[in-house]
């Protein structure tokens, strides 16, 4: 009895580090590609859990790499998905339009019959029956005369129903391939928005790759000021009373545009493919397009903050050096002279407190007196710096180069 209860208990052991084993499996992130099903949806399945699992560990290169080739091999075979439903919607298409065709073709010629015996029908059936009669040569005639009048209008019968049933057949076709039609247009514009996720996602990668060097003290580096300045940033927003929305702040006049990182166009957008919003912590890329604007450029805080590859990962954190908006080449480097700058009529971008927790725009000005374009506060263009910050508050300068 005891070795029965033994062997229940080990199998039951088994089953349940065999279960672990699985999940763990499953829960961990993994670089190579752990997804070889033949089935599109298994492996796109499969692909989607191991992209959660390198989600919740992006703290290290290898892992943040490893969630970006998720995020490309996904996307890669959603693309798959959508030009293999390209292709059947295409050979359905095809295959409505020849149907059409022929169904087309044959109400053509139905119709046509139609025409010629239509008025036939009419005279024979105003025909008086005492008329047979007349012209039957005996009863036995008239009888056979009858039966062929009788044949011919159920042939006419006949005849209607079948045009009536083409018609009905070649319209509901006709309404199907439209449909499909409209299904193809659908699925394309998928496929456009899919590759263009695609090259973004890729983008987003080099970037790393090129900012890091492929090295994970830099790496580390990065983040732990990636933190320290989003922290920051979310002090200053909290001790300012929050980040409710606004609406109609952007002003634009000679010198270029205001934007307000609250204002309702942009204030829910994410920093790319962080979790952040552009109305808690886009102070700094709503500045970068004040600037743009200053150059004559069309860019605005959401076509940044839509752009993955402008972001050190999940972090929201702007990269410093050269970045490319819209065909537009913008290169930030710190360490400027704001009076200089100011001078020779370029705006800067100064970042105040620690952090820094907050970016604004200076125009104009000189010894500690300047005039900005402050991103945060309400209606706050062409206000006086010193109304809300003061010359020991900077602790980062930026000068913005734009081409």
């Amino acid at each position: 009895m005891n070795k029965i209860k033994w062997i229940f208990i080990t199998l039951f052991l088994l089953l349940f580090l065999r279960s672990a084993t699985a999940g763990v499996a499953q829960d961990n992130c993994q670089e190579e590609n752990p997804c070889n099903y033949s089935d599109l949806n298994q492996q796109i399945s499969c692909l989607e859990a191991n992209r959660e699992a390198c989600r919740r560990q992006r703290d290290t290169l290898s892992s943040e790499i490893a969630y970006m080739n998720s995020q490309i091999r996904l996307t890669t075979l959603r693309i798959e998905a959508t030009q293999s439903k390209i292709s059947a919607l295409t050979s359905e298409i095809n295959d409505l339009e020849n149907e059409v065709e022929k169904l087309e073709s044959i109400l053509t010629r139905r119709l046509t019959l139609l025409s010629r015996r239509v008025p036939e029908s009419y005279k024979r059936a105003v025909i008086p029956q005492f008329g047979l009669l007349l012209f039957s040569k005996n009863f036995s005639d008239f009888i056979t005369r009858v039966k062929y009048l009788m044949s011919v209008q159920e042939e006419d019968a006949a005849l209607v129903f079948q045009v009536k049933a083409t018609q009905n057949n070649y319209n509901e076709r006709k309404q199907t391939r439209e449909e499909k039609k409209n299904q193809l247009k659908d699925v394309q514009t998928e496929l456009e928005r899919q590759n263009a996720r695609l090259a973004s996602q890729k983008q987003e990668k080099n970037a790393l790759l090129t900012a890091t060097q492929g090295n994970e003290a830099k790496f580390q580096e990065l983040l732990e000021h990636a933190r320290e300045q989003l922290a920051a940033i979310r002090e200053f927003v909290t001790g300012a009373g929050g980040a409710s929305i606004l609406n109609n702040q952007t002003v634009c006049d000679g010198w270029g545009c205001y934007y307000n990182q609250r204002d309702s166009q942009w204030a829910g957008y994410t920093l790319g493919s962080s979790s952040y919003t552009v109305a808690e912590s886009g102070c700094l890329i709503t500045s970068v397009a004040m600037i743009a604007s200053h150059y004559k450029k069309d860019i605005k805080p959401s076509d940044l903050a839509s752009n993955p590859a402008l972001f050190f990962g999940s972090t929201g954190y702007l990269y410093q050096g050269t970045i490319s908006v819209k065909g537009v080449s913008i290169t930030r480097w710190a360490g400027a002279s704001i009076d200089s700058q100011l001078a020779a009529g370029n705006p800067v971008i100064v970042g105040v407190y620690r952090g820094p927790g907050h970016f604004i725009v200076l125009k104009s000005g000189s010894n500690g007196h300047y005039v900005m374009n402050d991103p945060f506060w309400p209606n706050g263009h062409d206000i006086d710096f010193s109304s809300h910050y003061s010359v020991s508050d900077i602790t980062e300068i930026d000068t913005i180069n734009v081409n």
